[in-house]
């Protein structure tokens, strides 16, 4: 199971990867908003926001988002790490249930890009 301190760096990964990223990728990015990301087997949120490309991390709080962020992301440690270094497709994952990603519709149809 992977620990919070390996969910975080994974989260700093993607950020960065996201920062660099060209075309599409990088517009899909540029969002403006408010994220969340729910380690449900560590029963941990990772809070902040979407912003200049980059996905800065504000809190880290126990337990379930306590406010509704406009991007929501909920999986496991594991499968974060997995999708992060390459592992684990975001498409199959999200289309068996293993992430959850909600969004709003115009949201959603940015977000494809990254995926």
């Amino acid at each position: 199971m992977a620990t919070i301190e390996e969910c975080r760096a994974a989260l700093d990964k993607l950020s960065d990867s996201m920062q660099h990223a060209e075309g599409d990728v990088r517009d899909a990015a540029a969002l403006d908003r408010s994220v969340s990301c729910h380690i449900k087997d560590l029963d941990v949120t990772f809070a902040g926001r979407l912003e200049g490309g980059r996905i800065v991390v504000h809190d880290t709080l126990a337990g379930p988002p306590p406010e509704r962020a406009e991007i929501r992301l909920a999986m496991t440690g594991d499968d974060l790490v997995a999708l992060v270094n390459g592992e684990l497709n975001f498409a199959r994952a999200w289309g068996s249930g293993r992430v959850r990603l909600e969004a709003g519709l115009l949201d959603l149809f940015r977000l494809r890009k990254l995926l």
